[in-house]
């Protein structure tokens, strides 16, 4: 493994932090959220036309750039150093993966040149709140019980009875960008409860029978949507006999690392505006910085960051890697937002200070992808970190009793003698149990 960066990616890096430092501060955030689209459409624009960032992981036959999901996980550390709102965690890192692994070369040469410019935008939708269980990132489910499992709630799919596509009804909340999104990727279920499966279906945004709402959250840099489907038509992505609930598992795995370097980006930003808030804050006639307990504080969150980041790297290599990856970015970014809020005062408890935006978007990541120790949790169920060796084995097979060699000659002689050879010792009983706790005892 080489874990120096390329030459072309530190200047992604650098062209996109260039970028972002000019048209994405804190300012430009706040209004950016509370557009109808809930992000910056010209600053989306731009950066898919110069630097290419919602097609960086698609193929180059498909009008990508075609770099790897380690590079995207790279330029995702930069869009979470500024909080960006944009399509480009539900586009990139959710959507496009499922269309290139699930759906037909008809479908992926329609779809994906769009998604690589950035012309289009996509969601996943998945039933409930329920999104991190679809991915595999804190428990297996195959079954699909997630997205409704065949009874009533969720998701349902038929099949349109004039033929030639399918009919949706049910209910998705928590879609990321389901309100502005181009195309939705839909789980729903379908073959009744006997015969149930997870498909994904390809809904348009102009579908008849569509309701999507906005809906109000915790962080408004990742804006979500209830979608409602009435009888909606729609397109099935691959074919009938597609394991979906892989696909999603392997598509969670990536993102995963993509979401655990968007964290430490965002987590390394709080931290670097927390000591130049430190250096400038003055008490007693000295800057807060100065103080002992002041540092200690600020070396451990910078210690934590950087075991954080460098398992965010890892993750971006190995994507099996990523839930743990996650758990340990996603606890980071929480403590640091706690303490950049802590040290920045009284100011820092206002509405009107940054540092609220860093800590919101830290328990809505966890909320949304975690908690963290089931993240844990479930990469040691994995890792069979917790498996009794123990109770895999078979038992012990007792041994026979022993029988002396003259035993034979012995019951020749004398049948008694041979039996009492062959006598196993006797088992000692057992001490009387406990008295029972209404009983007194002398002590």
């Amino acid at each position: 493994m080489d874990a120096a960066f390329t030459a072309e990616q530190d200047e992604i890096r650098r062209t996109l932090r260039e970028i972002l430092g000019k048209r994405c501060g804190p300012d430009e955030v706040k209004a950016a959220v509370r557009t109808t689209a809930g992000h910056d459409r010209e600053l989306w624009q731009q950066l898919a036309r110069q630097l290419g960032l919602p097609g960086i992981a698609i193929a180059e036959e498909y009008g990508g750039v075609g770099c790897t999901p380690a590079d995207l996980a790279l330029a995702c550390e930069e869009t979470g150093r500024a909080l960006l709102p944009s399509p480009l965690l539900a586009t990139a890192a959710l959507c496009v993966p499922l269309i290139t692994a699930l759906g037909t070369a008809a479908q992926r040469s329609a779809l994906l040149p769009p998604l690589a410019t950035g012309a289009l935008t996509a969601a996943l939708a998945v039933s409930g709140p329920a999104l991190a269980t679809a991915l595999a990132l804190t428990g297996e489910d195959a079954s699909g019980r997630w997205a409704g499992g065949g009874r009533a709630g969720g998701v349902q799919a038929r099949a349109d009875a004039a033929g030639g596509g399918w009919r949706l009804y049910g209910e998705a909340a928590q879609v990321l960008d389901g309100h502005s999104a181009g195309l939705l990727l839909v789980a729903a279920h379908t073959g009744g409860f006997a015969r149930s499966r997870t498909l994904l279906f390809l809904v348009r945004e102009d579908a008849p029978g569509l309701v999507r709402t906005r809906q109000a959250v915790l962080d408004e840099t990742r804006p979500q949507a209830r979608i409602q489907l009435r009888d909606v038509p729609a397109e099935l992505l691959g074919d009938e006999g597609a394991d979906v609930p892989a696909a999603l598992a392997a598509t969670g795995r990536t993102a995963s690392a993509v979401l655990a370097a968007e964290a430490v980006g965002a987590a390394g930003r709080a931290l670097a505006r927390t000591v130049e808030y430190v250096r400038q804050r003055e008490q007693f006639g000295r800057a807060i910085g100065s103080f002992q307990a002041v540092k200690h504080r600020l070396a451990d969150l910078y210690v934590q960051v950087q075991a954080a980041r460098s398992a965010a790297y890892y993750a971006a290599w190995d994507p099996d890697q990523g839930g743990l990856a996650l758990a340990q970015a996603l606890e980071a970014l929480r403590v640091t937002a706690g303490e950049a809020i802590q040290l920045h005062g009284g100011i820092g408890f206002t509405w009107e200070h940054d540092a609220h935006l860093y800590f919101k978007r830290a328990a809505a990541d966890e909320l949304l992808f975690g908690p963290v120790h089931r993240l844990r949790a479930h990469a040691a169920d994995r890792a069979g970190l917790f498996t009794d060796p123990a109770a895999a084995a078979p038992p012990p097979r007792h041994p026979a009793p022993t029988v002396h060699a003259n035993a034979t000659a012995d019951a020749t002689a004398d049948p008694g003698a041979a039996s009492a050879s062959t006598t196993p010792t006797p088992t000692p009983t057992p001490p009387p149990p406990f008295p029972p706790a209404s009983e007194k005892v002398a002590v």
